[in-house]
């Protein structure tokens, strides 16, 4: 996590979690994360296929030029990562594991001014799928100086990693030391590989 408000949206929900794989949407307290505000958002599922913006910050609504409240969050990503957010947005919900990410984007009009942003997905807990909900923050890495002026056109994520308790429960590989080598048609052959758990 590059960006202060990813970093403090993630203690947040850490925090509030305790032993639980994430915390319930009521346990997010919006006055512990006021000076975050403006970059969150909440998604909520309500049964759809794409999560829908129950909430969006006003720094987050700025970047696009329009109010994301209700709106499909993905309709921000080009149409050829669409698949890749949904499916990324289904194991955040479905396994409870965090997500941050980068995500590129550019002004939509003919200038195509770079943006460079990081993104955090936190699921919160629900009974059901239907009512599943996952909180984030999108931030720019650096304020662009026509923010607000020219809205960001399609997003596209980069590389991300996993985060929270289920992930960190997951125990590392473990190898076995190689125990002499074997000659085979030229080749040398160390024996070896993941132990057996």
């Amino acid at each position: 996590m590059k960006h202060p408000s990813n970093r403090e949206l993630f203690e947040h929900w850490n925090a509030r979690r305790g032993e639980r794989l994430a915390p319930e949407r009521n346990d997010i307290e919006p006055a512990a994360i006021r000076k975050i505000l403006g970059d969150t958002f909440v998604l909520e599922a309500n049964g759809s296929a794409t999560p829908m913006f129950r909430l969006a910050g006003t720094r987050l609504c700025a970047l696009f030029a329009r109010e994301l409240k209700g709106e499909s969050f993905n309709q921000l990503w080009h149409r050829s990562g669409q698949t890749a957010v949904r499916e990324l947005l289904s194991v955040v919900m479905d396994e409870k594991v965090g997500v941050v990410a980068s995500v590129s984007g550019a002004t939509s009009d003919d200038m195509l001014l770079p943006v460079s942003l990081e993104m955090m997905l936190l699921p919160l807990l629900s009974d059901t799928r239907s009512e599943a909900r996952v909180i984030g923050a999108l931030a720019p890495m650096a304020v662009p100086y026509w923010l607000g002026a020219k809205p960001v056109g399609a997003l596209s994520l980069g590389m991300f990693r996993h985060l929270g308790p289920a992930v960190d429960a997951a125990a590392p590989p473990r190898f076995r030391a190689a125990r002499g080598r074997l000659s085979k048609h030229g080749l040398t052959i160390h024996e070896g590989g993941r132990a057996a758990e």
